[in-house]
């Protein structure tokens, strides 16, 4: 059973001193060390949110560079295509219009050398037709 003397009071004031001891000396260090590390995570929360929007802002940045430099080179790939269409054509027109020019060349060659055959037939046809006449005839024209 518990007495009521002395020693109860002792008790008491030993528990008080022991109370206000562990107070000072653990329980308020231990508190403020969680405070500082709560602070501190705090902290590190707030640097990590700010570090990962700016390396969502230099993302954004570099996909729009991505994008304006996809544009210009598309750009200049189709400006390399319309010149190269542009400079086949022209090869394909002077290709053209020299063939063309051959072909004239060669037909005229031609009716020059049918003209030169017709005449040359043409005199030895007035021969031949006297020839073929005095055989036919028996006698020379």
């Amino acid at each position: 059973m518990i007495t009521m003397d002395g020693t109860l009071l002792m008790q008491v004031v030993n528990m008080l001193v022991l109370m206000f001891l562990l107070n000072k000396v653990l329980y308020k260090p231990v508190r403020q060390i969680l405070r500082q590390r709560a602070e501190m995570v705090q902290g590190m929360q707030a640097d990590i949110a700010k570090c990962e929007k700016d390396a969502e802002l230099r993302q954004q940045e570099v996909d729009a560079k991505m994008a304006e430099a996809s544009g210009q080179a598309k750009t200049v790939l189709e400006a390399a295509r319309a010149d190269a269409q542009a400079v086949g054509d022209a090869r394909l027109a002077e290709i053209k219009a020299e063939a063309d020019a051959n072909k004239e060349k060669r037909l005229s060659e031609i009716k020059a050398e049918m003209t030169a055959a017709r005449s040359e037939l043409q005199t030895n046809l007035d021969s031949f037709a006297a020839d073929m006449a005095g055989k036919i005839l028996g006698r020379g024209l």
